[in-house]
């Protein structure tokens, strides 16, 4: 292996520990690593930025501009209620939940359909008795099965057809990736419903954890110095029968008292932990002597129309890594942590020194601009209210399904490129006074667009350096005794593991001249191994971390990684089989 080889195989590991462990958005790592390798002269200018040159970043820019728009107006909101029914307890509305969720997600972007949908599944359980737990995962695995019929269903298609440019081969056809993905989308669709409510029937979401349990959630008071309270035993005080809450314990800073008992002497200054209904905090409020540890942010968050939020840590939310004191959440959000659940489990600790990680939940007390504030931004991946109401919409509903008709229309009859309609399609929805400029800048994914612009780079890296050929040599000498269908199962199998630490591009891209090069080497149809490579990286179904859509999901779900792989794990067979199946008879 030649020196340009191993230097980009040290690069390329490098990045993806970087990603396993979180030390920066993928972004920044995929950009550091092209900077690293032009510096070391693996690849020249030009090739460094060639991701730049590709319609891919911008297709998928123009698309998330169109997809905030559809969430803007609630596009599909008026569907949504109709969808799932009013009969059934799971089975039922989980058949009608996912064929229309897998058909939208063909034709949108995965991620603001599964946003929108989150409230509206929690609505809907709640109305009816129900956990949102039962369908949140499969919410999420029927989006990426959409992803997995059309050119535009994911941004990993788009990114496949770019390589697959920069390669010399003709781009994907609108339809063409659906012929191996629609087995496996009605296939996914059968096994989530036969499996996924046994397998997630002792699943409890922080919603339900939130509505059921008077004793899930802790709030914490300081005892006023010289006031009212000071001096007065826990009976005196009138703390030992409240209604909804009781004391747990009085922090002095150098001992606890735990449990506290009715003769125990209060303190000025003392911290009383009340455990209870998170909504009985108005009534301690009113409590004279008493106050709240988020006093200030309590002030400004309980005026008319504040309530509780559920927010989902993202893995390239800044907020990972760092504890609610170090990150000064109740003045950069304006919002007052009430709650954490991590894995499905409350975590019973020290709120403000909780280290975030990706995958959280947060139940948060705030003003009702919250969710307009941060809705596009990385730092929450989900904004949902605990009260399930959907958040207002916005006019120009039939002008937005209008455009994306059309769109959709024009790209899949061939009438104009993917590129051109959806640039005239993201133009359409600032002409047309659906979002303003300022609103379509605000859509735009840069993580993402920089991460799929970045990868170009590495891709090509990996095939001029000769890395890729000595991969694929590998894959041949493990796989090739199997022959061509052995190739592609090696290949397919190192996508799937790859995307599941990684982003999907990424993997997308990282994969890509890896398996062209198999694919000269053992005779595979290079066409047919490019939309295998474009389907297993889309096929994340085993860890929350994966895909965007699952990370979403994780927290408000409140699973833990064992639901993934219960769950996913016989449908990431059913992906790998049905690609090595179709792939040799369709190429």
């Amino acid at each position: 292996m030649s020196l340009e080889a191993w230097l980009t195989a040290l690069v390329v590991v490098l990045i993806l520990a970087g990603l396993v462990a979180g030390l920066a958005s993928p972004s920044v790592l995929a950009l550091s690593g092209v900077v690293v390798l032009l510096l070391l002269g693996v690849i020249d200018a030009t090739e460094a930025l060639s991701g730049f040159s590709n319609p891919a970043p911008f297709t998928v820019g123009a698309l998330f501009v169109v997809a905030r728009a559809i969430s803007k107006t609630g596009a599909i909101r008026p569907f949504t209620q109709w969808i799932m029914g009013t009969s059934g307890h799971t089975r039922r509305p989980m058949i009608r939940m996912l064929a229309p969720t897998t058909v939208a997600s063909a034709f949108m972007n995965n991620i603001p359909l599964v946003a929108m949908m989150i409230p509206e599944v929690n609505a809907w359980a709640r109305k009816r008795g129900s956990d949102a737990s039962r369908f949140l995962l499969p919410l999420s695995y029927g989006a990426i099965f959409g992803g997995i019929l059309t050119l535009i269903g994911t941004s990993t298609n788009l990114v496949v057809a770019g390589q697959m440019e920069e390669f010399g081969l003709e781009p994907l056809g609108f339809f063409e990736i659906g012929q191996v993905g629609l087995p496996i989308a009605v296939l996914g669709v059968v096994t989530l419903v036969a499996l996924s409510p046994r397998a997630l029937r002792n699943v409890r979401s922080p919603a339900a954890a939130f509505a059921e349990d008077s004793r899930d959630f802790s709030i914490e008071m300081t005892l006023a110095a010289r006031g009212s309270l000071d001096g007065s035993t826990v009976e005196e005080a009138g703390l030992r029968h409240l209604s909804g809450v009781f004391l747990a314990s009085v922090d002095r800073g150098d001992s606890v008292v735990a449990p506290a008992r009715p003769n125990t002497v209060l303190r000025g200054g003392d911290r009383l932990r009340f455990v209870g209904r998170v909504d009985q905090i108005l009534d301690l409020q009113a409590m004279k002597g008493l106050h709240h540890v988020n006093q200030d942010t309590i002030r400004e968050v309980t005026g008319p129309g504040a309530g509780y939020f559920t927010v989902a840590i993202g893995h390239d939310s800044p907020l990972v890594g760092m504890s609610l004191r170090d990150a000064g959440f109740r003045s950069r959000y304006q919002a007052a942590v009430i709650a954490i659940h991590r894995a499905g489990v409350r975590l019973d600790v020290k709120l403000g020194d909780v280290v975030l990680r990706a995958g959280d939940a947060l139940v948060i007390l705030t003003d009702p601009e919250f969710a307009r504030r941060w809705r596009n931004r990385a730092d929450f991946l989900v904004i949902s209210p605990l009260d399930d109401e959907a958040e207002p919409v916005a006019p120009g509903r039939w002008r937005t399904l209008a455009v994306l008709v059309v769109m959709v229309a024009t790209a899949a009859f061939g009438i104009l490129p993917i590129l051109q309609a959806a640039l005239a399609a993201a133009m359409l929805m600032i002409v047309l006074r659906v979002l303003t400029p300022d609103e379509a800048r605000q859509a735009l994914d840069l993580d993402v667009l920089g991460v799929i612009a970045a990868a170009f780079g590495l891709a090509t890296a990996v095939e001029v350096s000769g890395l890729a050929a000595v991969v694929s040599d590998a894959l041949i000498s493990g796989f090739g005794r199997f022959g061509e269908v052995g190739v592609l199962l090696g290949v397919v199998l190192a996508t799937v593991a790859l995307t599941e630490l990684v982003t999907n591009n990424a993997a997308a891209l990282l994969m890509f001249p890896i398996a062209l090069s198999s694919a000269a080497a053992a005779g595979v149809d290079p066409r047919g191994m490019a939309v295998a490579v474009a389907i297993a990286a889309s096929a994340s179904f085993l860890t929350p971390l994966g895909y965007q859509t699952n990370t979403m999901v994780y927290g408000p779900g409140g699973y833990t990684i064992a639901d993934y792989v219960k769950v996913g794990l016989p449908i990431t067979i059913i992906a790998i089989v049905s690609v090595v199946v179709v792939v040799p008879l369709l190429y």
